[in-house]
């Protein structure tokens, strides 16, 4: 008998011009990345990738200094 398939499937959403604003303003504003996630209705793990991408710094991102 064939498994039954979870109904949770990932979605690929694309980043809207004013989603891009909002992650930029958020930021900007010195929200934490888990903040703008919840904003934005999309995973902690998609708000840093798409920051990264861009450049945006978060108050929450730890980065190692030379």
């Amino acid at each position: 008998m064939a498994k039954a398939r979870s109904k949770s499937r990932r979605r690929i959403v694309a980043w809207s011009k004013d989603d891009v604003r909002t992650l930029k303003e958020l930021a900007k504003a010195k929200m934490s990345g888990t903040g703008v996630a919840k904003k934005l209705k999309r995973s902690r793990g998609a708000v840093a990738q798409k920051a990264m991408k861009l450049g945006v710094p978060f108050r929450s991102v730890k980065r190692k200094r030379a």
